[in-house]
C-alpha cells in the first residue's frame, strides 16, 4: 500500500464518506482512516442506526403486543443485522472508487503526515496534501461521574447492557434521552427522565413539547423538570442520583445523556494551530477549513448541527472546495429535525413561539391522524400534522408533525418550503391532488383547515 495521498479522510462516519466519496470522484486517491474495525463510524455502530432500529423493535413490540421473551439484548440482534448489512453497502462504495481504507488512529505528526496506530501498536505515517477530520463525537463525561462502574452507561456503552434493568434513570431530556425513554419505556422498564430545563426539547413548538410530555408521562415515563445532580452514587446493586433539590432517585442503572464532546483529543492539532473550543469542535470556517487551510473539518467534530444527513453533506461540500477551490453549495438553511421517540417528531422552520416573538401574523392549520383514513387502517392514530403560515401572504413558515412517520412526512413540506416565491404558499397543498389513503393526505386537510381561519 502506498505511503502518499492527494486526500486523506479521517473517519468513516456520513462526513468522511461524503467527502471520500466526492473526492475519489473528482479524480484524487483517497485514503480513508478509522479506529473502527468496519467502516461507517459512530453513526453506523454506536448512534444512529442501532437506537434507530431499537425503537423501531420496540414499536413493533407496542403494536402486536408480542412481550413474551423481549429483553434489550435481543432486541440488539436486529441491530447487528443492520448493522453489517450498512458496513457491507460502505466497504463495497469505497472499494469501487478505489479508496483505500486504513485501520488504526490517526495522529498528525506533522501538518502533511499523520501517524497510523493500529489495535496491535502497529505503526505506519502517510502523508497527504489534505485532509478532512471526521471522527465524530462522543458522550461528555463530567469528572464526578465514575463511567467506570458498569452501573453507570451513556448513549455508546448502553449497547453493551447485558442484562435487562427493571429501573433506570436516564440524566438529560434531550434527543437522546427522549429516545432512549421511548425505547426502555416500551420494553415496560420504569423510567425516570431528568431534565435540567423547565420544558423537552424546548427548541420544538410548544404544541409538540406537550404532546410528546403526554404520551411519555402517560406511557410511565415520571418526568422530573428543572433538576441537577449533585453527585452520584453507584453500587454493586444500583445508582442512587443526588440531585441539588434534596431529592435522591434510586434505579438499576444510570443512563447519562447530557451533551458531547467532539472526537479531536489527541490527534496533535493544537501543535498544528487548529483551533479547539470546550467541548472539543474544530472551529471552522463557511468552506469548513480549520486554522490550517489544507485541514478540513466536517460534521459533529465541528459541532452544530450535529444530523448525519448534514455531516454528509458537509463532507461533499468540503471535497468540492479542496479539489477546486471553491464551493457555492451551502446547507439549506432549513435542515429538518428528525426525533425518533414513540411517536416520532420532525420540524421544520419557524415555530409559533418565535413567530409570536417577532411579531408576524400567522396562522395555523392542523390534521389530525385521528381523522386520516391511512391513520385508521394502520392503528396509528396518534399524533398531527401542524402547518404555520403567513396570515396574508399563505407563505408557509413553519411545519411540526408528531406520529407515526413524521421523518418521512415532514420532507413533503421541506420540499415546498425550498421553492421561492408564489411556490411556497399554503394553495399547493390546498390544490394537489394526493393519492387516497395516504399519511401524505395530511397536508392538504391542513392546509384547508389552515385556509377556513382567514377567509
Amino acid at each position: 500500500m502506498q505511503d502518499k495521498f492527494d486526500v486523506i479522510v479521517i473517519g468513516s462516519g456520513p462526513g468522511g464518506e461524503g467527502a471520500a466519496m466526492k473526492a475519489a470522484k473528482s479524480g484524487k486517491q483517497v485514503a480513508v482512516v478509522d479506529e473502527f474495525q468496519e467502516v461507517g463510524g459512530n453513526c453506523t455502530h454506536r448512534g444512529t442506526i442501532p437506537s434507530k432500529t431499537l425503537r423501531q423493535a420496540v414499536q413493533q413490540l407496542e403494536d402486536t403486543g408480542n412481550y413474551h421473551n423481549a429483553s434489550f439484548q435481543s432486541l440488539l440482534k436486529d441491530a447487528e443485522s443492520v448493522i453489517a448489512k450498512q458496513v457491507d453497502l460502505r466497504t463495497a462504495f469505497y472499494e469501487r472508487d478505489l479508496v483505500d481504507i486504513l485501520i488504526g488512529r490517526a495522529v498528525f505528526v506533522d501538518a502533511h503526515t499523520v501517524e497510523v496506530t493500529t489495535a496491535t501498536g502497529a505503526k505506519r505515517q502517510y502523508t497527504a496534501d489534505a485532509f478532512v477530520i471526521a471522527t465524530g463525537a462522543r458522550p461528555y463525561h463530567p469528572a464526578d461521574v465514575d463511567f467506570s462502574h458498569p452501573r453507570i452507561l451513556d448513549s455508546d456503552s448502553v449497547l453493551n447492557l447485558e442484562t435487562n434493568p427493571r429501573s433506570l434513570t436516564i440524566y438529560g431530556a434531550g434527543v437522546v434521552g427522549c429516545e432512549y425513554a421511548s425505547i426502555f419505556r416500551g420494553l415496560r422498564i420504569k423510567v425516570n427522565l431528568v431534565n435540567m430545563r423547565d420544558r423537552l426539547l424546548s427548541y420544538l413548538d410548544d404544541e409538540i413539547i406537550d404532546a410528546l410530555s403526554y404520551h411519555l408521562s402517560v406511557n410511565g415515563v415520571l418526568i422530573r423538570h428543572n433538576e441537577e445532580y449533585e453527585k452520584v452514587e453507584p453500587d454493586d446493586k444500583g445508582v442512587t442520583i443526588h440531585l441539588k433539590s434534596n431529592k435522591q432517585i434510586r434505579s438499576d442503572y444510570l443512563l447519562w445523556a447530557q451533551g458531547r464532546t467532539g472526537n479531536s483529543d489527541n490527534m496533535g492539532l493544537e501543535a498544528l494551530g487548529v483551533v479547539l473550543d470546550s467541548r472539543g469542535n474544530i472551529k471552522v470556517n463557511e468552506n469548513y477549513q480549520s486554522a490550517q487551510p489544507h485541514i478540513y473539518a466536517v460534521g459533529d467534530v465541528i459541532g452544530f448541527p450535529s444530523l448525519a444527513s448534514a455531516a454528509y453533506d458537509q463532507g461533499r461540500f468540503a471535497a468540492t472546495h479542496l479539489v477546486t477551490g471553491k464551493s457555492e453549495v451551502r446547507l439549506v438553511e432549513q435542515i429538518p429535525t428528525g426525533i425518533y421517540t414513540i411517536p416520532e417528531i420532525s420540524s421544520l422552520g419557524k415555530t409559533e413561539r418565535e413567530l409570536t416573538a417577532q411579531k408576524v401574523p400567522y396562522e395555523v392549520g392542523h390534521a389530525y391522524f385521528r381523522s386520516l383514513a391511512r391513520a385508521q387502517i394502520t392503528g396509528r392514530t396518534t399524533g398531527m400534522l401542524k402547518i404555520l403560515f403567513h396570515r396574508e401572504t399563505l407563505e408557509i413558515l413553519g411545519i411540526h408533525c408528531f406520529g407515526s412517520q413524521a421523518s418521512e412526512i415532514i420532507h413533503i413540506g421541506q420540499a415546498i418550503m425550498a421553492q421561492k416565491g408564489k411556490a411556497n404558499t399554503l394553495m399547493y397543498f390546498v390544490n394537489t391532488t394526493f393519492n387516497y389513503p395516504t399519511m401524505a393526505e395530511a397536508y392538504r386537510v391542513a392546509a384547508l383547515n389552515g385556509l377556513n381561519r382567514v377567509q
